[in-house]
């Protein structure tokens, strides 16, 4: 069984990482009364939320801040603000400009994936194969599994192409944003991309698009030209590989979150701490 390319403690966000990573791009509100508790601890909390999933009623704030009076709504209050101003964002874009050279990008993974939705809310809907209300998010992985984009959630009964052209161009201009070129990257996709608006919009950006054929699509007219290396796919089962290191958030293992801007926010924070435990990772010497 061959072991992952990198492993890492995603559980492990220290004062340190969070000093160094994540403080300097969160807003202080001016006005008001100031924190009760640091807000490295601040952030502890609701990385705890995040990694183990449980209510924000239910947080453990003293076993983070002891002696604190400081309740679980301002915990949550501090999350809200952060989410709607754009910090979480923030956090994960300067991670992904800062260190793109620890990325892998000999090639990108392109996956769709449904999240259960169990208490409603926006973009959601009934999803027939997993006979349940879903929420649908497009990732972009590196070629080690870190994860490094993600589309505007959508309802679940919306399959993958689904407005394709806008959810895979605002991915990209993600990472441009990062100052990371795109163009003749090759980027490997599963047979529910097999169409001719994916496959155009990839030709835009000029990106090497290798899907794998859809047996429903051997009538169109694009299949005989449709290179596809079969080699290099196998590199996919890296962002199966990341979607379960998703799932050990096990905030995002299932959806609780009614709105979008929390949802996606939860991510982001997901991201960058996959990210600053990869960068922070002991260099072996041999």
């Amino acid at each position: 069984m061959k072991k992952p390319l990198f492993s890492f403690n995603l559980g492990a966000l220290h004062k340190s990482k969070i000093d160094q990573h994540i403080l300097p791009h969160l807003s202080r509100g001016k006005r008001g009364p100031k924190p009760q508790i640091p807000l490295d601890q601040i952030v502890m909390i609701i990385h705890h939320r995040l990694k183990t999933g449980c209510q924000w009623r239910e947080l453990p704030i003293k076993h983070f801040a002891e002696g604190a009076t400081i309740g679980w709504n301002a915990i949550y209050h501090h999350f809200k603000e952060w989410c709607k101003d754009g910090s979480w964002k923030r956090v994960w874009m300067y991670l992904l400009a800062q260190y793109r050279a620890h990325l892998d990008l000999s090639s990108m993974q392109l996956d769709g994936s449904h999240t259960a939705s169990k208490g409603g809310g926006e973009a959601v809907g009934y999803q027939g194969r997993k006979a349940s209300k879903t929420t649908n998010s497009l990732f972009f992985a590196d070629n080690s599994g870190q994860m490094i984009a993600m589309s505007t959630p959508q309802d679940g009964s919306h399959h993958d192409v689904f407005e394709i052209e806008k959810a895979f161009k605002e991915m990209i201009n993600q990472l441009e944003a990062a100052g990371i070129d795109t163009k003749g990257i090759f980027l490997n996709a599963d047979s529910g991309f097999d169409s001719k608006e994916f496959k155009s919009v990839c030709a835009q950006k000029e990106i090497e698009a290798n899907i794998k054929t859809n047996p429903r699509n051997t009538k169109q007219d694009n299949q005989e030209d449709h290179y596809f290396d079969e080699e290099l796919y196998k590199r996919r089962s890296t962002i199966e590989r990341a979607n379960a290191w998703i799932d050990s958030f096990k905030a995002l293992l299932v959806r609780f979150e009614k709105t979008i801007c929390s949802w996606v926010n939860l991510h982001w924070l997901a991201f960058s701490t996959m990210f600053i435990n990869r960068i922070n990772k002991p260099v072996r010497i041999t």
